[in-house]
């Protein structure tokens, strides 16, 4: 029997508690990153939602930053879900000057395109990488995708915008799965690391 993948989730800000009750339904019992000797003990990394300019500010105060992007750069599988998708980015529009990003997949990200906290919604989308029926996602201040490199599988999208997508084994939603109790997108992240 294979041992589950020792997954981490990025806890320094956002939906930590829900991104671990959503891997624990999945029999992953996740590792919670706060320093660099808790990265070291992960071979892949959830980067959860919260607002994108702080988590970037944490990751530089903790020491984050530099060996995060160095395991990145190196292939180490990451899902990152509404403020995690911006810090995957390749390019990130309407951030702050100080603001930084990992370019571990080719997309280019408006930040909270979709409007304020009061124009948050929830939709049934088409994502045919879990199967049927369609996921229920909730969307809170979420990043649009403005552009999409040509490496880059687009997952689901709405009105035309793409909302979810995979490149090698870096996937990014700009909702968030993790406060629905359907863990396929989680399940999905959990598989291509398996793989690995």
């Amino acid at each position: 029997m294979n041992a589950s993948p020792r997954v981490g989730i990025l806890a320094l800000q956002g939906a930590v508690a829900a991104h671990q009750r959503s891997l624990a339904g999945l029999g992953v019992s996740a590792t919670l990153v706060r320093t660099p000797d808790d990265l070291d003990r992960v071979e892949a990394l959830v980067l959860p939602g919260g607002e994108s300019t702080t988590l970037w500010h944490l990751l530089k105060v903790n020491g984050l930053a530099e060996p995060l992007a160095d395991r990145l750069a190196g292939g180490m599988p990451a899902l990152g879900t509404c403020a995690g998708m911006i810090l995957l980015a390749s390019d990130v529009l309407d951030g702050r000057t100080d603001q930084g990003w990992f370019s571990a997949i080719d997309l280019t990200v408006r930040r909270n395109a979709f409007g304020r906290q009061v124009d948050s919604f929830e939709c049934d989308l088409e994502l045919p990488a879990v199967g049927a029926p369609d996921l229920h996602a909730v969307f809170i201040r979420a990043p649009q995708v403005e552009r999409v490199g040509p490496g880059v599988e687009v997952l689901a999208a709405v009105d035309g915008g793409p909302v979810a997508a995979r490149e090698g084994s870096v996937i990014v939603t700009a909702f968030h799965p993790e406060l629905t109790p359907d863990t396929r997108v989680h399940r999905l992240f959990v598989d291509l690391v398996a793989e690995r």
